[in-house]
């Protein structure tokens, strides 16, 4: 794929932009993310005594699913190539944990260009992804991410 220009993202504002992979959510990844965050509640981490907890077995940390916007779903397929030297996290707006996603569950993003903002050296990005939950009426995760792309 071709890497895309400034003015091809400004094209293409109000639109999806891409959509991720499907990514499952394994025990491993929470567990991993646990021991990472020291959040090792038993809804995430104990898959017997979560089988008796509100969502019938474990779940994934909501941080978790929101940390795939850095990585996995750039990654995994659908987001733009941009011509940029590196591409940062500028931060979140707005974001809010609408559904619990089941260890074991597939997540994918869908991601829709909000905004492009032109810098010194660097452009903006306001990205409103929905991180839909497969089978689920609702998504995982609604939020807006920024990302800088310096040129």
């Amino acid at each position: 794929m071709t890497p895309l220009t400034p003015a091809d993202l400004r094209a293409r504002l109000g639109q999806e932009i891409a959509t991720s992979d499907w990514v499952t959510v394994t025990q491993d990844m929470v567990n991993t993310f646990a021991d990472a965050t020291g959040d090792h509640q038993f809804i995430h981490v104990d898959p017997d005594r979560a089988r008796q907890g509100p969502f019938g077995g474990p779940i994934a940390h909501g941080f978790l699913t929101l940390s795939l916007l850095a990585g996995t779903f750039l990654n995994a397929g659908g987001f733009p190539t941009l011509q940029t030297r590196v591409l940062l996290n500028y931060g979140l707006n707005r974001v809010r944990f609408l559904t619990p996603v089941p260890v074991g569950a597939r997540l994918r993003n869908h991601a829709v260009l909000q905004a492009l903002d032109e810098g010194d050296g660097y452009v903006q990005l306001t990205v409103l992804n929905t991180i839909e939950l497969e089978g689920a009426p609702k998504p995982a995760v609604i939020a807006e991410s920024i990302f800088r792309a310096y040129l």
